[in-house]
């Protein structure tokens, strides 16, 4: 199912479960597209929040998503472009990683974390903080599979990725379209280093009608993508062109990418 071309959707789910019916089109996605695979950030609280379980709607659903073979599951945090104390965003960590040991609540876990706010221009001090980082991720055994280093800069990263701590993943690019699609932007994602199994792309604010066409050209260029009609609160709902945007992901990934 994963053979390093084919494309993922990613799924910034920062939408509160109110109840079971909340993530409904997730879900019916996820069921719908078996061959496609998701990447889903869960964000209880702008991290994992301060005690040791989630809110009970998680502790409910987050079990629901990893119950699905094509869902890989990572634990948002964010590192205020490495201003944010070492220390601190080894205990939210921490938090993720021991959700496994409440074996009261089998399927309670992430495989990974997803990075937010990492900076896109180099410096020493910075560069082994991210390090440290990967290394704890990488290191935390309540963490379940691949634990998944993913670093979100929002913009093209400055030199080579293995300066920023060496993420698995990153995000090149999470702009609206009309900033998207700006020619120096452009030239600044055509000169990227990052191989593209490698590139998130979340792109929002595109035109209805262009949604699917927009994911697919993402695709070819990055291998995990997010596109949405919505302009505001797009982590947070699910826009009408949620159906047509999987619908292109599942497409592209019939043929692959390169």
């Amino acid at each position: 199912m994963d053979d390093k071309k084919t494309p993922w959707v990613v799924m910034p789910l920062y939408y509160y479960p109110l109840d079971e019916a909340t993530w409904k089109p997730l879900y019916d996605a996820i069921a719908s597209y078996p061959a496609v695979n998701f990447l889903v950030v869960v964000n209880p609280n702008s991290g994992p929040g301060t005690d040791p379980l989630p809110g009970k709607d998680y502790v409910r659903e987050v079990p629901r998503l990893n119950a699905f073979p094509n869902v890989r599951t990572v634990g948002y945090v964010r590192v205020d472009y490495c201003r944010k104390p070492l220390a601190d965003t080894c205990a939210e960590i921490d938090r993720y990683a021991r959700w496994s040991q409440h074996q009261d609540v089998p399927g309670l876990h992430v495989r990974g974390i997803y990075v937010d706010e990492t900076p896109n221009h180099y410096s020493a001090d910075r560069a082994q903080y991210l390090d440290r980082v990967g290394r704890f991720v990488k290191s935390s055994r309540g963490l379940a599979g691949e634990r998944t280093v993913v670093h979100n800069p929002g913009t093209p990263p400055e030199g080579e990725l293995a300066s920023f701590g060496n993420p698995d993943l990153v995000c090149v690019c999470e702009e609206p379209y009309h900033l998207y699609q700006r020619d120096g932007l452009q030239r600044r994602l055509a000169d990227l280093a990052p191989e593209h199994e490698r590139c998130i792309y979340q792109i929002s604010g595109i035109p209805p009608d262009e949604v699917a066409a927009v994911a697919q050209e993402l695709c070819r260029r990055g291998r995990y993508v997010f596109a949405t009609d919505l302009v505001q609160d797009f982590y947070e709902s699910f826009g009408t062109s949620w159906p047509s945007f999987v619908a292109a992901v599942a497409e592209a990934s019939l043929h692959g990418t390169a």
